[in-house]
């Protein structure tokens, strides 16, 4: 059996090989049901009188109709960035729309689905019989349609009988999604489904894609596709994204490697965790970090005893929310005397500038923190690698814990830049907390006197 994974490719002629895929067996034909017309040519779009551009959908190169045509059921893409699951995704769509089935596009959010609603849109633009707008539906000739639906609660899924599936992004939905809704609504109509993503650990996605590897589960296939299988990718792309990513974004984000941990942040928190109690009396020389909420997020605020022994310790969590500003800050006050913080780091973003100076004007050491796209990354890039080497000691709290390992970056594809974040319906406030007061600990100067870093 075939791994499906792609050796990293050492020159530019291997990294423009073909998409990875396991060695060819033979398949038996879907449900006696014929693989969609693969004829693309017509799928063009005018320019439209408003002005606006719309955007077609181009040709399948060799590697995508290969996939495409392949007979398997179940289709399962583990692919790298810009590789072109979208295209191959899109078309596979029309083509099974246009043969008059009913087709699903499931992305893992509403945000997420836009783009492919947009583009299906001007590309169908000249020939739907019947278009929902709010419910992002689009009835074709022929009695086909397609719908773009969002997995942000998987039981809205369910009920409705498909033809054909594309699930966007898999490894960012829920197994639910897939096992409780998608896969159901496949199985009276004898429904096909292809499974697109970048990899995100060993999850669902992940065992769809072994499933795909064995030659005895005959209605499954997958393939592997590195990003560089594109030829249209610039290799000094591929150079310039290896040089400056970390080596795992890079591997997950573009050799479409399947890395046990996934897009996690923060490696070994358990073995970061030290159960020692400790006391205000014991404490040394203790820093603060804030990220304040109110609402829909919590204020938090953690204080690390810089001098702890053997490696600086975590002794102190306090999380809140729905208390007004005076009420939020004669806590962290309290918080603050209590462990004789000599120093206190508060993000400034959003509600935190006003606080800041009130907290400031009660005599409180407290210096702002300005959260960007560079300074984010750095902070909890510092924290994480304290983490992994042991050179932090974490409490056995329950929620940091908790936020510590659901943390999650995401590249941004358009600048090679690492978003670092709290999965959706999480929080991470007291992940935040706990890097500004890191930083702190790694900074010589206890009063930094900064707006960001």
């Amino acid at each position: 059996m075939a791994s499906g994974h792609a050796a990293q490719p050492t020159t530019h002629r291997r990294r423009r090989a073909a998409t990875s895929r396991t060695a060819s067996r033979p398949r038996p034909p879907n449900q006696g049901r014929p693989p969609p017309a693969l004829v693309f040519a017509s799928l063009h779009v005018e320019r439209r009188s408003n002005g606006l551009r719309s955007v077609p959908i181009p040709h399948l190169r060799d590697d995508q109709r290969a996939i495409a045509g392949h007979p398997a059921r179940f289709k399962v893409v583990a692919c790298g960035r810009r590789w072109g699951k979208t295209t191959l995704g899109l078309a596979l769509a029309v083509a099974h729309a246009r043969q008059g089935r009913r087709v699903w596009w499931v992305a893992p959010t509403y945000r997420l689905a836009f783009q492919p609603w947009r583009t299906l849109k001007a590309a169908l633009h000249a020939e739907w019989v019947h278009k929902l707008e709010a419910e992002r539906h689009i009835d074709l000739p022929g009695g086909g349609s397609i719908t773009v639906r969002s997995a942000d609660d998987p039981d809205s899924l369910r009920g409705v009988g498909l033809d054909f599936v594309v699930v966007d992004e898999a490894a960012f939905t829920t197994p639910e999604t897939w096992s409780a809704a998608l896969r159901p609504a496949l199985s009276d109509r004898g429904g096909e489904a292809l499974i697109i993503s970048t990899p995100c650990g060993h999850n669902w996605f992940y065992h769809a894609f072994q499933r795909g590897q064995d030659p005895l589960v005959r209605e499954w296939q997958s393939w592997r596709a590195p990003t560089w299988a594109n030829p249209l990718i610039p290799p000094e792309d591929i150079d310039e994204a290896r040089a400056v990513l970390p080596r795992r974004v890079f591997e997950q984000e573009y050799e479409a490697a399947f890395l046990q941990n996934g897009g996690a942040v923060f490696r070994g928190v358990r073995d970061a965790v030290c159960t020692e109690p400790r006391s205000p009396a014991a404490a040394r020389r203790c820093v603060m970090g804030v990220d304040f909420g109110r609402y829909h997020d919590f204020t938090a605020a953690v204080v690390i005893d810089a001098d702890a022994r053997p490696v600086p310790a975590v002794v102190a969590v306090d999380r809140y929310n729905e208390a007004n500003w005076a009420v939020q800050r004669a806590r962290l006050a309290a918080l603050a005397r209590r462990w004789s913080v000599q120093a206190i780091l508060a993000e400034a973003n959003a509600m935190g500038e006003p606080n800041i100076d009130a907290l400031r004007a009660e005599g409180l050491p407290v210096e702002a923190f300005v959260t960007t796209a560079q300074s984010k990354p750095r902070l909890i890039e510092s924290l994480a690698s304290a983490v992994e080497s042991g050179g932090i000691a974490l409490p056995d709290h329950a929620q940091l814990l908790a936020e510590l390992e659901a943390f999650t970056y995401e590249l941004n594809p358009r600048t090679n830049h690492t978003q670092y974040g709290a999965p959706p319906g999480l929080h991470d406030d007291t992940v935040i907390a706990l890097a500004l007061a890191w930083h702190l600990v790694c900074t010589p100067r206890l009063s930094l006197g900064i707006a960001e870093v």
